[in-house]
C-alpha cells in the first residue's frame, strides 16, 4: 500500500528519527565520566571497500513488479491513555532505560552520559563510560544489565564509536558496575564497515536461558549492506556473553560475519524482545512509511532494501513485501509511520489485562502502542496519545510501566511512570 501524500509536519517529525543524516562527529559526555578507548584493540568487524563513501539517497532500483500489501496494516486511532501518569525526573536527550533488581534505573543520554537513578529518585553519573561519536542518530545508545547482574554486576552498553578513518561503528561494551563506576570495560564486538550514517539499531536482548545475547545492527542508511552476508550491518546477530558467534547460529560453520548472523534484511531495528512463550519479536523503522513488527526466525531474510511497505524519502517506490514472497513479511506494519523506539513484552502484575502484550514507543506519533500477541500472530490493539515523542519503555520490578521522552536536540526528556487509575 502506498501513501498518496505526506504532510510537511509528518515529514518534519520523522526526520530526526529516520531520514538520512550526515556523518556523525566526535561527541563528548560529561568530562568526568568519559573514558578514552584504544579503538584498535579488540574485534574490529569486517571492513568493506566503499564503507566510507557518502550514504546513498535511494534504495536500489526495483527488480520486481510491485504487488501491493493488503493485509497486516496496524494503524489505529489515537486515544487518551487509560492510566495514571507521574513524572519521575528529566534527562538530557535520553535513549534507553533499564531497571536493576533493586528497582533503581540506568539511563543513557546520547551525548555520552550514563545516569543511575536510585529508587528514591537521586540521580548520579556513572564514571568510566567510553567516548562516543555523537550527533544525529549516534551517541550512547542501549544499556542492558546481564541476566546474572545480581551476582556479577555486569552490564552491556552499545554506542556509536569514533573510528580512525573519521567514520563510526556500532560497538558493544561489557563492563562491571562497581558503585558509581564502570570497571573492566572492554569492547567485545564491533559492527565494522566503518563510515558515515545513522540507523545503528543497537538494541540488546538476552535469550530466555540467559546464555546468549541478541543484538540489532542497523544498515547505517546505506541500504545494500542489509543483503550482504559478509557485513554485519542490517542484521540481528546472536553472540556468546563475551561477544563471539553463538555456536548454534544458522551459518556458524561459515565463520566471519555469517557465523554471527541470526537474521538479515533489516533497516533500523529499535525494538527486540522475547515474548513469554519464547518467540523473538523485533520492530524497526521503515523509510517513508512501512514501520514493521517482525517475528524473528533463525536464518530468515526480512527483505530490506529490496522490499518495504513504505517508499524512499524522495518518493521513489520500493516494491511491497508481496512482490518478493521469498522474503519474510512483517506480521504488522504501519503506514503512516509511528516511528517506533523501544519495546517491551509486558509480564507484570500491575496490569494483568496487558500480560503478553507488546508495548512499542512512538517518536513522530508521540504515542505508546499496545500490540496484542497470540502465538505467532499480532494485532495493534491501542495507540495512546502521550503528547510528546516517546523514546523508550521499561517494566519496573513492581509491574509499573515506565517510559522516557525523546527530549530531542538537548531538550529535557521526562521520565514517566504509568500505573492503573484509581
Amino acid at each position: 500500500m502506498r501513501l498518496i501524500a505526506f504532510t510537511a509536519a509528518l515529514l518534519a517529525s520523522t526526520a530526526c528519527s529516520a531520514q538520512p543524516q550526515g556523518q556523525v562527529g566526535a561527541g563528548a559526555g560529561a568530562a568526568s565520566t568519559v573514558t578514552p578507548a584504544d579503538v584498535t584493540k579488540g574485534p574490529q568487524g569486517p571492513q568493506v571497500a566503499g564503507s566510507n563513501d557518502p550514504v546513498p539517497k535511494n534504495a536500489p532500483a526495483p527488480t520486481a513488479t510491485n504487488v501491493p500489501a493488503t493485509t497486516g496494516r496496524a494503524n489505529t486511532p489515537a486515544t487518551q491513555p487509560p492510566v495514571a501518569i507521574a513524572e519521575m525526573g528529566q534527562f538530557d536527550a535520553p535513549f534507553s532505560i533499564a531497571f536493576l533488581p533493586d528497582a533503581s534505573l540506568l539511563v543513557t543520554e546520547k551525548a555520552g552520559a550514563l545516569k543511575h537513578r536510585a529508587s528514591d529518585g537521586r540521580v548520579t553519573d556513572i564514571a568510566g563510560v567510553p567516548a562516543v561519536a555523537g550527533g544525529g542518530q549516534g551517541g550512547l545508545l542501549d544499556v542492558a544489565p546481564a541476566p546474572d547482574f545480581a551476582t556479577s554486576r555486569t552490564i552491556y552498553l552499545t554506542y556509536a564509536e569514533p573510528r580512525p578513518n573519521g567514520g563510526s561503528s556500532l560497538a558493544l561494551l561489557r563492563a562491571r558496575l562497581d558503585g558509581e563506576q564502570l570497571r573492566d570495560g572492554r569492547v567485545i564486538w564491533r559492527a565494522g564497515s566503518d563510515g558515515p550514517g545513522g540507523q545503528f539499531g543497537a538494541i540488546i536482548a538476552f535469550a530466555p536461558d540467559g546464555k546468549s545475547l541478541f543484538l540489532t545492527s542497523g544498515e547505517r542508511q546505506r541500504f545494500t549492506p542489509a543483503q550482504d552476508p559478509e557485513q554485519l550491518l542490517g542484521k540481528i546477530v546472536r553472540l556468546t556473553p563475551d561477544g563471539k558467534a553463538w555456536p548454534g547460529n544458522p551459518m556458524y560453520k561459515a565463520g566471519g560475519a555469517r557465523a554471527m548472523t541470526w537474521s538479515s534484511g533489516h533497516r533500523n531495528p529499535y525494538g527486540l524482545v522475547f515474548a513469554p512463550d519464547g518467540r523473538l519479536w523485533e520492530e524497526e523503522m521503515g523509510p517513508r512509511g512501512g514501520d514493521e513488527l517482525n517475528l524473528i526466525e533463525p536464518g530468515k531474510n526480512y527483505g530490506w532494501p529490496l522490499v518495504s511497505n513504505g517508499e524512499n524519502y524522495s518518493g521513489v517506490e520500493i516494491p511491497d513485501h508481496p512482490s518478493r514472497p521469498e522474503f519474510q513479511a512483517p506480521v504488522a506494519w504501519w503506514n503512516p509511520v509511528i516511528s517506533p523506539g523501544g519495546m517491551i513484552a509486558y509480564t507484570g502484575a500491575m496490569f494483568p489485562q496487558y500480560r503478553g502484550s507488546l508495548f512499542i514507543t512512538g517518536l513522530s506519533s508521540k504515542s505508546l502502542v499496545r500490540v496484542a500477541v497470540n502465538g505467532d500472530q499480532a494485532r495493534a490493539a491501542e495507540r495512546w496519545d502521550m503528547g510528546e515523542r516517546i523514546r523508550d519503555v521499561a517494566q519496573a520490578p513492581d509491574g509499573a510501566i515506565w517510559v522516557i521522552q525523546d527530549g530531542g536536540k538537548g531538550a529535557a526528556g521526562k521520565l514517566l511512570r504509568l500505573t492503573p487509575k484509581r
